[in-house]
């Protein structure tokens, strides 16, 4: 585990409750490392899905991940809660960097805090496009950073 930020709850703007499962503790005994990237997966997208800016199987623009990172501060096990808090840190022309922090019950600080990238795209071609202005809508919120002009 590396050293905590400095970050609380209020650091951030949208929060979703996710239950830990059995078969999410490794051999150690804690949520193994690969799931805290499905919770980042679940944060963004449940979000995007409830804002009315994202339909799965039929959206012509579609966000690609081109970088991702996490930082560990303290383990996760079940049958913990996870609070995970979703905050925008840039809103840029065509991407979009999320940033997520786990909390594990009612703890003030995060478990866990790590980001991702979203390049949105074409759905068909794959090639880079401006934020629908749906998305950019529902994005806007949870803006903590620059915002790129539209």
């Amino acid at each position: 585990m590396v050293e905590r930020k400095s970050e609380e709850r209020a650091d951030y703007r949208h929060f979703l409750t996710i239950p830990t499962r059995w078969m999410d503790n490794d051999v150690y005994g804690h949520v193994n490392n690969v799931v805290y990237y499905s919770y980042f997966d679940t944060v963004v997208n449940r979000y995007l899905i409830d804002a009315g800016a994202l339909e799965i199987e039929t959206s012509p623009v579609i966000g690609l991940v081109v970088e991702t990172g996490c930082r560990y501060f303290a383990p996760i096990t079940f049958p913990d809660q996870v609070e995970a808090g979703l905050r925008v840190a840039r809103l840029g022309n065509s991407s979009v960097r999320y940033e997520v922090g786990l909390f594990r019950n009612d703890d003030p600080a995060p478990a866990a805090s790590g980001h991702f990238v979203h390049v949105y795209v074409d759905r068909e071609t794959r090639r880079p496009v401006p934020l629908p202005d749906p998305l950019r809508a529902a994005l806007t919120p949870l803006v903590t950073g620059p915002a790129d002009p539209a």
